[in-house]
């Protein structure tokens, strides 16, 4: 059943999406990325606090101005799927950081390559989830049988997230490594941002190459609970990628200023876990149950802020009398 043929609440708000639209909107990603990759951490160094903190909050009001446009010219329906699907997007992106880190802390990522890797590392990301998202969209547009599938793939993740379990993301268990290790020669060492090079004669690849194999593999994996979690606020294309990369662009800044308290988050699998088994719950529900939008934001953020004091208040009756032990390493080196 094609979208246009169910029930005006449980379709996506009626938006006439135009090819100057998404002309714009891949404009201005692409100059989003070119100023994430080469303004912020810039420079063979690892980012300041400050910096990251700095530029966290740009990419937050760039994405919220974004969400205010699309309200002011396209009304309060896009607006408001925008804004629930951005910040789903967001907080299930917060799961990335985590993967990030243990991802270069397996491959023993210098700290200077860092930026880079991930920088390059959401860059692929993108393009891969604009992949993704076109293929639900025309998914869910021919078979509606896809949002009961999408549904419960949802519910299926958000119990493994309430089970934390974390097996899938193990970097030395990922097949496509494997497979590389298998058929391609790779040096010992890092040659700064190389990621080929001739060593005794032969072209070998550096373990950069490894790196980005495994993040990008990793990032499917994502996708797959992500997007057809966005699918159940809206199923307009354009809405679900821009969500999308607003939430991608300037994770790299987030990951620089959390990933030192990121083990203080104790609570956000059973966050995450909550607010994708609504999500499933909606889309299983599809055909009797039609939900407000303003609902899925509230779900949202209730969910999201009670992690957070759930966990800082865990946080604080861990934390041991006395005078603070030396802060941590800001990222793992090798």
């Amino acid at each position: 059943m094609p979208l246009a043929d169910l029930p005006l609440a449980a379709t996506t708000s009626s938006l006439d999406v135009s090819s100057t639209m998404w002309v714009g909107l891949g404009v201005l990603v692409v100059v989003m990325l070119v100023i994430d990759l080469f303004v912020f951490g810039r420079g063979h160094h690892t980012p300041s606090v400050k910096s990251s903190a700095i530029w966290s909050v740009v990419w937050l009001l760039v994405a919220l101005a974004f969400g205010g446009l699309l309200w002011v010219t396209e009304g309060s329906g896009p607006g408001g799927e925008y804004l629930a699907g951005y910040l789903l997007e967001r907080s299930l992106s917060l799961d990335n950081l985590f993967i990030f880190a243990v991802i270069l802390s397996y491959f023993a990522v210098p700290a200077d390559v860092q930026p880079k890797v991930l920088g390059w590392g959401i860059v692929l990301a993108l393009g891969l989830r604009l992949i993704f998202i076109l293929l639900g969209a025309a998914l869910l547009d021919q078979f509606h049988a896809t949002f009961y599938v999408f549904g419960l793939l949802l519910v299926y993740t958000a119990w493994k997230l309430a089970r934390h379990d974390t097996e899938d993301i193990d970097p030395a268990k990922n097949p496509a490594l494997k497979l590389l290790r298998k058929r391609v020669p790779i040096t010992d060492n890092y040659h700064g941002e190389s990621m080929v090079v001739r060593e005794k004669g032969k072209r070998m690849a550096t373990p950069l190459v490894a790196v980005f194999i495994v993040i990008a593999t990793t990032d499917i994996i994502f996708a797959v609970d992500s997007i057809p979690a966005i699918f159940a606020v809206t199923q307009t294309a354009f809405i679900v990628f821009a969500a999308n990369a607003f939430a991608m662009i300037g994770l790299r800044a987030l990951y620089f200023l959390l990933v030192g308290v990121m083990d203080r988050f104790v609570y956000l699998s059973i966050g995450l876990a909550v607010i994708l088994a609504f999500i499933g719950g909606k889309m299983l529900l599809i055909d009797v149950w039609h939900p407000p939008i303003w609902l899925s934001l509230l779900v949202i953020v209730v969910v999201l802020t009670a992690t957070a004091l759930l966990s800082l208040r865990a946080d604080q009756k861990e934390t041991p009398p006395g005078p603070p032990s030396a802060d941590p390493p800001l990222v793992p080196t090798a």
